[in-house]
């Protein structure tokens, strides 16, 4: 059985603020002495998404 596969929709101000916010997990991580192979593979997954455009209609 297939894995389900989820997508998210970000802004740019919301991309930034997730970005920093692994970054920092990443940081605490580190300090814990602890791998940071997951949260790597999420900061490489997020900086490297495609980006798509969508047209949003508000009724």
């Amino acid at each position: 059985m297939r894995e389900k596969t989820y997508h998210i929709y970000l802004d740019s101000h919301e991309k930034t603020t997730l970005l920093h916010s692994l970054v920092e997990l990443k940081n605490q991580l580190i300090q814990q002495g602890r791998y940071t192979d997951c949260v790597d593979e999420l900061i490489f997954k997020v900086v490297n998404a495609p980006i798509k455009k969508l047209r949003i209609e508000y009724v």
